[in-house]
């Protein structure tokens, strides 16, 4: 998907991805595998012939304190709600039942109506949350460059362990809050034109697309992290593509972290890379790395001077599913 990878590269992430599919399950965290050990399923069909015609009337009867994995096995269909769980709602997955014709959960809330945090189509508090084939979408327009209040999230993820696979992330301003805690994602497809992958989420992107819309000068990420805090994003084998003149990021803190890693980058990125946002006093603690990208837009001869280039050893801990703990949380996508 991204770029021309030769056979150690390829064989890399074949062994990867095995390690991650057949990961013994005495390494999980005992709740987990407590949880998983009977899964709850129910169906959400907006004819009426599941359980639930909506997915927040399905998602309000997990009771507080869940300690059983729920599956919302959702049916196609276009579902224009605005979904909540809390974090007392733990071990809660979001499947699309037919990953042919993903079900699609859109709202239109923006930040001038509801501030930002609140205009979320989805947002998720609680731990071990997963979703496959879902397309989370934020309806709003695109707002006008420069202009107020017109961030405008598709999916907050603020529960940590969180796990995401074959969705999509629609949106403009803020599509996806990536808040806080331990989250991957795979084989995803982010949307937007400004800072539309954001937070202070410790997170793994393998194999996704990050597509801008963007009509002027923007930038792809703003991550958040302060000082010695130990969290960022890690792109890897990713596909950047789109619109616009993109900064691959922006220091929305002063110790922002992002790296990118085996991900093609079309023309759209700006030769200097990224962006220390008019701070220059940052520059000493940015961490924003490449290593063996691909594409017009990976050209590193004019990158902004604090831009990282890593080597061999200087990669490892972050092409590693460690970087998240992987081993005691992650599971691999659902299938039925």
């Amino acid at each position: 998907m991204a770029g021309n990878l030769d056979f150690k590269t390829t064989l890399f992430f074949v062994l990867m991805m095995k390690m991650m599919s057949f990961m013994v399950v005495a390494q999980l965290e005992p709740k987990l595998v407590q949880a998983e050990s009977k899964p709850r399923i129910v169906t959400v069909r907006q004819d009426g012939t599941g359980d639930f015609k909506t997915i927040m009337d399905a998602v309000n009867t997990i009771p507080e304190g869940n300690t059983q994995r729920t599956i919302l096995r959702i049916a196609p269909g276009f579902y224009k709600e605005k979904v909540f769980v809390n974090r007392s709602k733990p071990f809660v997955t979001f499947y699309g039942d037919d990953p042919r014709s993903n079900p699609v959960i859109s709202y239109g809330a923006t930040a001038a109506q509801v501030g930002t945090w609140d205009s979320a189509t989805v947002a998720v508090e609680s731990e071990y949350f997963m979703a496959a084939n879902i397309i989370f979408e934020n309806s709003a327009p695109m707002p006008d460059p420069g202009a107020e209040g017109g961030q405008a999230v598709a999916m907050r993820i603020s529960g940590d362990k969180g796990a995401f696979y074959n969705c999509r992330f629609l949106g403009y301003q803020d599509t996806l809050l990536d808040d806080v805690g331990m989250h991957y994602f795979q084989d995803c497809f982010i949307q937007g034109m400004v800072d539309f992958i954001f937070g202070k989420g410790r997170s793994m992107y393998l194999k996704c697309e990050i597509h801008s819309v963007a009509n002027s000068v923007t930038a792809i990420t703003a991550q958040g992290r302060a000082g010695t805090e130990d969290n960022g994003f890690v792109f890897i084998n990713c596909m950047i593509s789109g619109i616009g003149n993109a900064f691959l990021g922006r220091a929305w803190k002063d110790s922002s972290r992002v790296i990118m890693a085996y991900t093609y980058m079309s023309e759209l990125i700006n030769e200097k890379g990224w962006d220390n946002f008019g701070h220059p006093e940052y520059n000493d603690k940015l961490f924003y790395a490449e290593y063996n990208c691909t594409g017009p837009g990976a050209v590193t001869s004019k990158r902004a001077p604090y831009t990282k280039l890593l080597n061999d050893e200087e990669v490892k801990p972050f092409l590693s599913k460690t970087f998240i703990n992987a081993d005691v949380w992650l599971l691999p996508a659902p299938k039925f």
